[in-house]
C-alpha cells in the first residue's frame, strides 16, 4: 500500500456552526452527551489502577480480563471510571448499572484467528459473523452502542496478520456494519517491519480511511501508542503528542490509549510507571477536555488553505468555530521542519492568533499568518480580535 503525502490540505467535511447533535445521543445508557465529554480510554487494564488513570485524564475503561466481574464492577463503580465491556451474564445483570457505557465485540476480529492446541492460525472471523453477533448484542440491550476495535490492517493493506485476507481492504466497510463505534490500533513508532516503523502518518491514515468507510454511520476513535510494546523503541512525549492531534484533525472522535509493555518485561500498566510520558499524557489529555466543547462543535469546510514551503512535509489542519471565536489545529505530517502559512475566511481585521500552551500570539493580516513547524509538531490556535 502506498500512503498519500497529503492526507489532508486545508479543509475537512462538514460545515456550518450550528450546535452538533452528540455522536451518543441515540443510545439512553451510552457515553454521557455532555458537549464538555470527550472519550479518552485506556484499554484492558485492571480496575485497582482506575483511580490513577482517572487523574492522568482518562475518562473510560475499554475492556475487561476475562470480565466483567461481579468485583471489577463494583471497583469501577467506586472509583466513578465507567467501562466499555462484553456482554456476558453479569454484565446483563447490570443493564440498568450506568458504570457501562457500551458493549464490545472480541479484539480484533479481522486478524487471523489462533486454532485450537497451538495448531497455528486461520482466517479472520467473517464480517458477517460479526453483524450477526453485533444484532443480538443489540436485541439483548438496544439501551447501550457496541463497539468493534480492529487490527492494523485498517491503516496497513500489507499487514500479515490477517492472513488469508491481507490486501483485502475491501472486508472493513462490511465489518464495521456490525457496530456503532468503530475502532482500530496501529503503532508505527513501536512497530517491527519497515513499512510502517517510524511512519507517525499510518495513524491518521486509517483514521481517515475509518471515517470515510463509516460515512457518518458509525462514530470513529482509535488507539494511540505510549509504551515500548515490544520493540526496543518507544515513542517519545511529541511523537504520542502528535499521533493524538494526527487523529483527532483527521476525525477520531474518542481516544484509547494501549499501555501494555513486554519489553523488556512485561508490565500491564507500563504508562503508570513512567513519570515522563504520564506527564505528558495527562497534559495532552487536560487539554482535549478543555478544547472538548470545540471538539464536539462542527468542522467548517473551507474553512482554511494551507501551503507548506516544503511539499514533503504537508500539515493537516482543522477549523472550528465555538463561542465567537475560531480554532485552527494543525499538525506537520512528517519527520521534518516546513513553515507553513495558513489563509482564513471570514476573520476580522487586527485578529490574533493565540497559540495555546505557547505563551506566544502572531498577528492575522488579511486573513493570513505563518508559523513554523519542527518535526510532527502541533500548533492549535484560538484567533480572534
Amino acid at each position: 500500500m502506498t500512503v498519500p503525502i497529503f492526507l489532508v490540505v486545508g479543509v475537512l467535511v462538514a460545515a456550518g456552526t450550528a450546535p452538533q447533535r452528540s455522536p451518543y445521543a441515540g443510545w439512553e445508557n451510552g457515553p454521557p452527551k455532555d458537549p464538555r465529554y470527550f472519550p479518552i480510554a485506556v484499554w484492558l487494564q485492571s480496575p485497582r489502577n482506575a483511580a490513577r488513570y482517572k487523574e492522568a485524564g482518562i475518562n473510560q475503561y475499554v475492556g475487561l480480563w476475562r470480565g466483567p466481574t461481579e468485583e471489577q464492577l463494583a471497583e469501577l463503580t467506586a472509583a466513578g471510571m465507567p467501562v466499555i465491556c462484553s456482554q456476558n451474564a453479569v454484565g446483563l445483570k447490570h443493564r440498568d448499572d450506568p458504570i457501562i457505557i457500551a458493549w464490545m465485540h472480541g479484539d480484533e476480529p479481522d486478524n487471523a484467528q489462533a486454532l485450537p492446541d497451538g495448531k497455528g492460525y486461520g482466517p479472520p472471523i467473517a464480517p458477517e459473523k460479526i453483524v450477526a453477533d453485533y444484532e443480538g448484542i443489540k436485541a439483548r440491550d438496544p439501551s447501550r452502542p457496541v463497539m468493534l476495535n480492529l487490527g492494523q490492517g485498517v491503516a496497513w493493506d500489507g499487514w500479515y496478520g490477517r492472513g488469508v485476507r491481507t490486501n483485502h481492504p475491501e472486508d472493513y466497510p462490511e465489518y464495521i456494519k456490525g457496530c456503532d463505534i468503530a475502532s482500530f490500533d496501529i503503532y508505527p513508532v513501536a512497530h517491527s517491519r519497515a513499512e510502517v516503523a517510524g511512519k507517525l502518518w499510518f495513524v491518521p491514515y486509517g483514521v481517515a480511511r475509518l471515517t470515510d468507510w463509516a460515512d457518518g454511520r458509525q462514530v470513529v476513535w482509535n488507539c494511540i501508542e505510549c509504551t515500548r510494546i515490544s520493540s526496543n523503541r518507544k515513542a517519545t512525549p511529541h511523537q504520542v503528542r502528535a499521533e493524538v492531534w494526527m487523529s483527532l484533525i483527521h476525525g477520531s472522535r474518542g481516544l484509547i490509549y494501549f499501555v501494555h509493555e513486554w519489553n523488556p518485561r512485561f508490565n500491564e500498566h507500563a504508562l503508570l510507571d513512567d513519570p515522563e510520558m504520564l506527564e505528558a499524557v495527562t497534559a495532552v489529555n487536560r487539554q482535549i477536555q478543555e478544547l472538548a466543547p470545540v471538539l464536539n462543535s462542527p468542522t467548517i469546510a473551507d474553512g482554511v488553505a494551507v501551503s507548506s514551503s516544503d511539499k514533503a512535509v504537508p500539515v493537516a489542519v482543522m477549523v472550528k468555530r465555538h463561542e465567537g471565536a475560531t480554532y485552527l489545529f494543525a499538525v506537520g505530517m512528517r519527520d521534518g521542519q516546513t513553515n507553513a502559512t495558513f489563509a482564513l475566511r471570514g476573520l476580522p481585521d487586527g485578529a490574533t492568533a493565540q497559540v495555546l500552551g505557547e505563551d506566544r500570539a502572531i498577528p492575522v493580516e488579511g486573513g493570513r499568518f505563518e508559523d513554523t513547524f519542527a518535526p510532527y509538531d502541533v500548533h492549535l490556535y484560538r484567533i480572534r480580535k
